[in-house]
């Protein structure tokens, strides 16, 4: 087990006791960090265009320092984000800015955090330098507190040259079992490792007297991540073009911090159905425990601008022999958080509050997530508070609007007149299939759809049988989301998923 202090990794902190090089790590309660098997609360798991998130964990707070996504010269200063159970996130604003780096002007990417001394540290890079005549790249900055502020610790770059072909920027920092501190960055398609001296804020030399390490390996473009499981090293990275379908993360497991590394599996890609250009990503380890997360970030299906990216975070296995499995980007929303970041509404009146979604009554208000399923299973809870309308999930949506059936595709709902229906919509109503069941108003249900090629079923409580299954062929793939008409009501637990 690994004393990883720039992600959330299981870990032995023993030898670094020991030493005094760090203080004691006090993990939060169990009970306040459930095995979720995805952001449950929706992703994007906090509000903004960020990326390149990377993590750490003091004292019993989780945190998150991101990029800043915005336009390149806007690029000039990072917030935080930290929380108690990776539920409830706090915005911690400007924790560094260039005004606290006077060699930095922009280009402020992939802060990473670590605690040692007594001091928090954060590791960046800036200007983007494209040669070594160029002022920037990568920096350190030390603050008291971590929300900071943070202040540039040396008042010059640590790295400010290429080395080994490798642009200084998308650091990341891990210490070892022995106490020893390395440093793994790098574009352009080279990777290199450093060690850091035990005052984070120098360069060391290897055995052979060499101070930069080439590690890049088979497909490597940047963000390099290190984290420790089982006593093997797992380097990942990201690969492809960061502003397209293609970027995606890698990984190789090696028996030395320093490799080599060849890689495995690519191990999280674009999911046409959820999101494109996931990578840039960290490692959660929930404290004492071997439940894993990968947290990356990645761009919504109909965002064209290249900044305009999120973050989001996703459960990680690990198969007996220490492989990774292949992430799966899972769409869910349990509203615990008391937000609906990700979902956009059409007409009516929507709030997050409760721990659920609730909608005003309207002749047809929607909500809707950026998804495009085809072959799709979605359920939510759904409870009706009147009678005289219905309230249920739509899918398979395009072209949504403003307006009673604005919008193309399917809708099943429950009436608390009694009624479970399911129809078709292409800017007017065709009904499906209609079926009696005793429904009373402010009663909760559960409610699935799922499509798979044109066999439509709709269930309500029973998850075995359905209560109407037709066919149609008319629509093949869309959004997904929820809707009322002319009744309020709330929803709660939504998930969409390829259908099994």
């Amino acid at each position: 087990m690994s004393a990883r202090t720039t992600g959330f990794v299981a870990r032995s902190c023993t030898a670094l006791l020991a030493a005094g090089l760090i203080a004691a790590v006090t993990a939060p309660p169990a009970a306040a960090v459930p095995e979720y098997t995805t952001a449950e609360s929706g992703n994007p798991f906090v509000d903004g265009w960020y990326a390149d998130p990377d993590v750490a964990v003091y004292d019993d707070t989780y945190w998150v320092f991101p990029t800043t996504s915005r336009a390149y010269r806007e690029q000039t200063k990072l917030d935080a984000f930290s929380s108690r159970d990776l539920v409830h996130w706090t915005r911690h604003s400007d924790v560094l800015t260039t005004e606290d780096v006077s060699w930095a002007e922009y280009a402020v990417w992939a802060p990473a955090p670590v605690k040692r001394n007594g001091k928090y540290y954060l590791y960046f890079a800036a200007n983007d330098i494209q040669s070594d005549a160029a002022l920037g790249g990568i920096g350190v900055a030390v603050s008291d507190r971590p929300e900071g502020p943070y202040k540039d610790a040396i008042g010059r770059p640590l790295i400010a040259q290429f080395h080994n072909g490798a642009q200084p920027i998308d650091q990341d920092v891990f210490i070892d079992d022995d106490g020893q501190a390395y440093m793994y960055y790098g574009g352009w398609g080279h990777a290199n490792v450093v060690k850091l001296n035990p005052d984070m804020t120098s360069l060391g030399t290897f055995p052979d007297g060499s101070t930069y390490k080439e590690i890049t390996p088979a497909d490597y473009v940047e963000g390099p991540q290190m984290f420790k499981r089982g006593g093997k090293y797992y380097l990942m990275w990201s690969e492809g073009g960061w502003t397209g379908p293609d970027y995606s993360v890698s990984y190789a497991m090696a028996d030395s911090p320093t490799g080599p590394f060849t890689k495995l599996d690519k191990v999280l890609a674009q999911d046409p159905a959820v999101a494109k250009g996931s990578g840039h990503n960290s490692v959660i380890n929930v404290p004492g425990t071997d439940v894993w997360y990968i947290v990356y970030h990645r761009r919504p299906l109909s965002e064209t601008d290249g900044n305009h990216r999120q973050l989001a975070y996703d459960r990680m296995y690990f198969n007996p022999d220490g492989t990774i499995r292949r992430i799966q980007m899972k769409v869910r929303d349990d509203f615990t958080d008391g937000n609906a970041l990700g979902w956009k509404t059409y007409g009516g009146s929507w709030t997050a509050s409760g721990g659920a979604y609730r909608a005003g009554g309207s002749a047809g208000g929607k909500a809707l997530l950026d998804t495009n399923f085809g072959d799709v299973t979605q359920e939510a809870d759904v409870t009706v508070s009147a009678r005289g309308g219905d309230a249920g999930l739509t899918f398979r949506v395009t072209a949504p609007a403003v307006g009673t059936d604005s919008y193309r595709g399917y809708y099943a709902g429950i009436s608390a007149d009694g009624t479970v229906v399911l129809g078709r919509v292409d800017d007017s109503w065709t009904p499906l299939r209609t079926v009696r069941l005793p429904i009373a108003p402010g009663s909760r249900h559960k409610l699935r759809v799922t499509a798979v090629g044109s066999a439509l079923k709709v269930y309500v409580d029973d998850m075995r049988t359905p209560k109407i299954s037709v066919t149609d062929a008319t629509f093949t793939s869309g959004a997904n989301g929820v809707r009322v008409f002319n009744t309020p009501a709330t929803f709660d637990n939504v998930a969409v998923g390829p259908a099994t």
